[in-house]
């Protein structure tokens, strides 16, 4: 990629409304808009309540779940929580060891792979770590269908194993007491896009029924106290929100802005300086997840995962804190490799030869950030992207992988190893993210051959990147209070989209502001009145954009010393005469 390409130019496309119009008169037209242009065109599909979640007994394996977890209860077992080092797993985590307390177990405890040490999942090594507490049964959360060996290594242990992940299967399954995994063979859960924290929410809900029904717990005994960590996990995941999963984010932001929340979560709302009143989705993945995020790319998730678990105000506020210091640590350590990533784009661009693809690596990069490198790469270039890091182990490259629409890239890693056996050692993850280990000698060899792959899979137009607009706003419609009913009517997240909409405008006024952002000034053509726009990242379209603008842009309320306005926030900006 050469440096000419910096600038990818991007195509506004206008969203298709779904063929079927069942909304609600009393909807304003504006929402029914949006909402239809997003595929819901039935009054029940606005419904977030907690009594249109699906129900957990389609969920393959749920009663041998249910079972086993009783059993564990009734007979006092000693329960392991192994969870993963991101934010889905620590409030996986969290919530199976809360929920499994409440419910009477009273030997429960947690462990998470040191990353660094043992990578990912349930590994031999990871077990024969947890086997030092002589638990009687893992639970797994948020990993574990593809630990065949790690559960073989619990087997012969004499530990029993119940596996709740959401991530995709392989060919072959681990031999494990129970697994709940609504994309594993033969699950009829209509939806496939739960988060881990959504698995093993639905997995207590089930275990929560069946106490009751033995008359084992009071029906007092709820879980929607949980769903604050729900809905975290859900969003900082970037799993898709399906209607199932836009009422669990709904109900547990819901309970944040009551201020309901753990005390953990409260904490983080805090100390990234957000209004816990106002949460909504968006704040909840680009301010909260990262910083619980950091402590599993920097040092230990243990550290998330009891604030999510503190009790009091003060404990959680001093747990947050850290947290809130390791992600400016991971800020500084990320804009360091993101300069490298583009110096190395530079200076090893193709000539003449247009790439489908990017794999980057770089001796000093840090192993917890390539996926924010990988992904912000993918960002610019909109390519399927790679960022590599040495591990702890000699010789092994450790990536984490980003894809763009059109192109699973788990599927890829796949299609790879079967066509090139050994030259990848591990991988897995999802439609749009995976990880993956190769030794550091088949670098050169896996970037042509997930070259050719991709190559065969996507068309040049594919890497065009495509702005999906809902249209264009009439002027009684470019309001703050339209930008306010936006916001409340959410949840907004991965393929549910927050509103973006395109127009012509008049640049009465530019300046940049923090260094590389662009701050306009803007005023409809033909219009009087002026509205503020921020163009993150596009300081160098000052001298452009001097007469007008061509905006794709989502309509934000901005709060400034307790004055509410109109703000746009730009998607793409281009240059009119």
């Amino acid at each position: 990629m050469t440096s000419e390409r910096v600038q990818i130019q991007k195509r506004i496309r206008i969203r298709q409304a779904a063929a079927q119009d069942h909304l609600p008169d009393s909807l304003s037209p504006l929402l029914r808009r949006i909402y239809l242009n997003r595929g819901v065109g039935d009054a029940s599909q606005l419904d977030l309540g907690l009594a249109s979640l699906l129900s957990f007994h389609s969920l393959k394996g749920i009663a041998a779940a249910t079972e086993l977890l009783v059993q564990a209860i009734e007979q006092d077992w000693h329960i392991l929580v192994v969870g993963d080092f991101d934010a889905d797993g620590a409030t996986s985590t969290a919530l199976a060891h809360t929920a499994l307390t409440r419910f009477g177990a009273t030997r429960v405890s947690y462990i998470v792979p040191d990353r660094f040490r043992f990578g990912y999942g349930l590994t031999p090594e990871i077990v024969a770590l947890a086997a030092e507490q002589k638990p009687d049964l893992i639970i797994t959360v948020d990993n574990g269908i593809s630990s065949i060996e790690g559960v073989e290594a619990a087997r012969r242990a004499g530990i029993r194993v119940l596996i709740t992940d959401h991530h995709l299967p392989g060919s072959e399954l681990p031999a494990a007491e129970a697994i709940v995994n609504p994309n594993q063979p033969g699950c009829d859960f209509p939806s496939k896009v739960l988060a881990g924290v959504g698995v093993i929410f639905y997995v207590m809900a089930a275990l929560r029924a069946e106490l009751r029904r033995r008359g084992s717990i009071s029906d007092e005994i709820t879980l929607g106290d949980l769903l604050d960590l729900v809905a975290l996990g859900t969003v900082a995941d970037v799993v898709p929100l399906d209607y199932n999963n836009r009422i669990l984010v709904q109900q547990g932001l819901q309970r944040i802005r009551a201020g309901r929340a753990r005390p953990g979560v409260l904490a983080l709302c805090r100390i990234s300086g957000r209004d816990v009143s106002s949460m909504g989705a968006m704040e909840l993945g680009f301010f909260i997840g990262p910083r619980l995020n950091a402590a599993g790319r920097l040092e230990d998730m243990s550290i998330g995962i009891e604030c999510l678990l503190g009790q009091s105000d003060d404990a959680a506020m001093a747990l947050a804190q850290r947290l809130d210091d390791l992600n400016a640590q991971r800020r500084e350590i990320q804009e360091q490799m993101q300069q490298d990533a583009e110096f190395l784009l530079r200076k090893h661009g193709p000539a003449g030869k247009q790439q489908f693809s990017l794999c980057l690596f770089d001796p000093e990069w840090h192993e917890g950030v390539v996926g924010l490198v990988a992904s912000r790469i993918k960002e610019r270039y909109h390519r399927p992207s790679i960022a590599f890091a040495p591990s702890g182990e000699s010789g092994v490259l450790k990536g984490s992988a980003r894809s763009i629409p059109g192109l699973h890239i788990r599927d890829v890693l796949d299609a790879v190893a079967a066509r090139h056996p050994g030259l990848i050692s591990k991988f897995g993850g999802h439609a749009m993210a995976a990880g993956l280990s190769l030794q550091a000698d088949q670098l050169e060899a896996f970037g042509a051959a997930f070259e050719e792959e991709v190559r065969g899979l996507l068309r040049e137009d594919d890497l065009e990147p495509v702005v999906e607009s809902d249209g264009e706003l009439a002027g009684n419609e470019l309001t703050l209070e339209a930008a306010e009913l936006i916001a409340t009517a959410g949840p907004w997240g991965q393929r549910f989209p927050q509103p973006v909409f395109h127009g012509r405008f008049e640049v009465a006024e530019s300046r940049i502001v923090g260094g590389r952002h662009l701050k306009l000034s803007l005023r409809r053509e033909g219009g009087n009145g002026l509205i503020d726009c921020i163009a993150f990242n596009s300081g160098e379209m000052k001298e452009r954009v001097s007469r007008g603008v061509l905006l794709a842009y989502r309509p934000e309320v901005n709060e400034y010393m307790g004055r509410r306005s109109l703000q746009l926030v730009a998607e793409h900006i281009e240059p009119v005469s």
